[in-house]
């Protein structure tokens, strides 16, 4: 099918095959077969799931990475019907209209994507001078999309292929490389950017003064980069978010704050804006992909890997990690970014950080602030989820620690007398695989009984590194069981891990009271990040359900790894408390991709989302490739 659709397929790489192939239909609220009881607190309500499905997709062979592509939203509405009472799951998925997007769609030459490859910057069997050609191809690219002819200008570079978060009366599709893309639920168009005040589309309707992100000046565009993973106060609804850019102070700092009442409750933080604010104590550029925030305190990640197109200059990779650095961690008071204190451990990576509360005491010396987060003990998976061998590091032997991907926790001890910052504790709850973690939002920077997060039962973490990494196991950890386990007996710092079974040994497990839960998929299913649903007046902190896309690779792919025409994913709904009991099943009408992070949008934010005047579309059919010119030789380029 694919070679009678003109697409490349020899030398296929593994992140375009199977169920990472990207989908090109777009459908709109289409109702959904399911079996089962669907939960009444689903009513109304829109579970979202983001991800890179890129457009430009007719080399299958080209060099492409999973975090790449073009951001697909795939949803799946539960509508509550009026009359009869009746919830009926309606679903649809909508590309995220990004000038990118906007500009490949109008350029039918193109047969890969206007942006570099993260797998071709990471690469190390690449010569500097395809890099830098690669680059200039890019700015090439955007360049000629400003000139007479083209349907899209590229203002902004971002993809939006993150996440999708909600606040203050707007849906928000999000990646590190620009602002966030305000989208409309539950349709799921595309309004336009986002820059702290008010989003494209929004017109003449009332919105906050002041600046924006990024600021006045040349550079502010670098500082207008929001992460991908901006977190927002289940209790004060502030937006706290940071700016990683590739120039001095390399980190801002921003918080915005909700200005339209939630429920029929103002605004509770009364607080300002505080926009661009510089993190200081950061040396370089860094690959900063997630950070922790308490209801008191931020944690910023400053890890061995960078991500600086001057380290070509360097004689290094765009993107380069280095096994002998520190990982410094930067813990500072919500609002004084100034007041930051440096924590110094280990090189490592982490790209996803769970929960982070703080243990408060009357004596400040006693405070400190904790962090759980996944934690990679190496940039192996930047690696292969580009296809790329990752190179073997001369690392000492006290330094050197099985290839693992696990639930870690740290607990920094604040100073308040100029002593030296201590970490107390720094080591796993489990030795599972562990990975995209979630928790019931409103105990969000808080203590938190559980987190959920993604496994695989079928080899080990360090193995799945050499292949495309899958995911068949959702997880239920007691962290505050496993915490207390470790400070009466804590394990060896770092390495050490407070429990050591695997995860065969938790499933075989029937103590009703084990602190991991695990639900295992049938066999040749795999699952995505999950999102909690709590239960309406439910009595313990899990009590309610788990959504994730499921997708069957035993029925759809066929015998050469290729999805069939008529494959389709589901989305299972799972009991969160017994970690055993599939509630319903959706049909979805067509696959979901295996992706990145989704958010559950209760029917009374949808209600609630701020007014448009207009959204954006995709230009008519008259394309930027014409004869002669520019035109032409956009031909070369593609």
């Amino acid at each position: 099918m694919l070679k009678r659709m003109g697409v490349k397929t020899g030398n296929r790489n593994p992140w375009l095959s199977g169920n990472f192939v990207p989908v090109e239909k777009e459908l709109p609220l289409t109702p959904c077969a399911y079996t089962g009881a669907i939960p009444d607190e689903l009513a109304g309500g829109q579970y979202i799931r983001n991800g890179g499905n890129p457009i430009s997709n007719r080399d299958l062979g080209r060099d492409a990475h999973w975090f790449d592509g073009d951001g697909m939203l795939s949803g799946v509405l539960f509508r509550l019907g009026d009359k009869t009472g009746t919830i009926q799951p309606e679903f649809t998925n909508r590309f995220v209209l990004t000038d990118v997007y906007l500009s490949a769609k109008t350029s039918c030459r193109l047969v890969r994507p206007i942006l570099p490859s993260i797998a071709t910057l990471v690469n190390p069997q690449k010569s500097l001078i395809t890099i830098v050609l690669d680059i200039f191809r890019t700015l090439a690219l955007v360049i000629l999309s400003h000139l007479p002819g083209s349907q899209k200008a590229i203002k902004k570079i971002g993809v939006a292929n993150t996440a999708i978060y909600y606040h203050d009366g707007r849906a928000l599709a999000t990646c590190e490389s620009g602002p966030p893309m305000r989208v409309q639920l539950p349709e799921l168009g595309t309004a336009g950017w986002y820059n702290g005040k008010t989003a494209e589309g929004e017109g003449n309707h009332k919105t906050e003064k002041g600046p924006d992100f990024g600021g006045s000046g040349p550079l502010g565009w670098f500082r207008e980069w929001v992460t991908g993973h901006p977190k927002v106060d289940p209790n004060t609804k502030e937006l706290i978010l940071y700016h990683n850019t590739f120039i001095p102070p390399y980190v801002n700092y921003s918080i915005i704050q909700a200005t339209r009442k939630t429920g029929t409750q103002d605004n509770p933080s009364h607080q300002a804006h505080i926009l661009n604010r510089p993190v200081p104590g950061i040396a370089s550029a860094k690959m900063m992909h997630d950070f922790g925030v308490s209801s008191a305190f931020t944690i910023i990640m400053d890890l061995p890997l960078s991500l600086d197109p001057l380290n070509l200059a360097k004689g290094k990779r765009v993107i380069d990690y280095y096994p002998r650095g520190r990982s410094r961690f930067g813990v500072f008071p919500r609002y004084r970014p100034q007041d930051i204190q440096w924590f110094e451990t280990n090189a490592c990576c982490i790209f996803h950080t769970a929960n982070s509360w703080q243990t408060d005491s009357a004596d400040l010396e006693r405070q400190s602030v904790n962090m759980l987060c996944c934690r990679l003990n190496s940039a192996a998976l930047v690696y292969s989820a580009g296809n790329i061998t990752p190179p073997k590091y001369d690392v000492p032997n006290e330094l050197q620690e099985e290839e693992q991907c696990r639930l870690y926790f740290y607990e920094f001890q604040l100073s308040s007398k100029g002593n030296a910052s201590t970490i107390l504790n720094q080591w796993a709850l489990a030795t599972i695989p562990f990975e995209f973690p979630v928790l019931r939002d409103n105990m969000f920077m808080s203590a938190a009984k559980y987190i959920y997060g993604c496994s695989n039962s079928g080899t080990t973490f360090g193995a799945g590194l050499g292949s495309v990494v899958k995911m068949n196991s959702l997880v239920k950890i007691n962290v505050e069981t496993l915490i207390a386990r470790g400070r009466r007996s804590p394990p060896i710092p770092i390495k050490g891990c407070v429990d050591m079974r695997d995860i065969n040994s938790i499933l075989a497990s029937e103590d009703p009271e084990d602190p991991i839960k695990v639900f295992e998929m049938p066999i040749g299913h795999f699952t995505q990040e999950p999102r909690f649903v709590p239960r309406r007046n439910g009595t313990t902190e899990d009590d309610g359900w788990l959504l994730t896309y499921v997708f069957d690779e035993s029925t759809h792919l066929s015998a050469d790894g290729e999805p069939k025409e008529d494959a389709f994913s589901e989305l299972w709904v799972i009991d969160a408390k017994t970690m055993t009991d599939v509630v319903a099943k959706v049909r979805l009408p067509q696959r979901v991709p295996y992706g990145f992070h989704g958010n559950w949008i209760s029917q009374e934010e949808i209600a609630d989302q701020r007014p448009l005047d207009k959204l954006r579309s995709i230009p008519n059919s008259k394309s930027m490739d014409g004869e002669g010119g520019w035109k032409a030789f956009l031909g070369v380029l593609k």
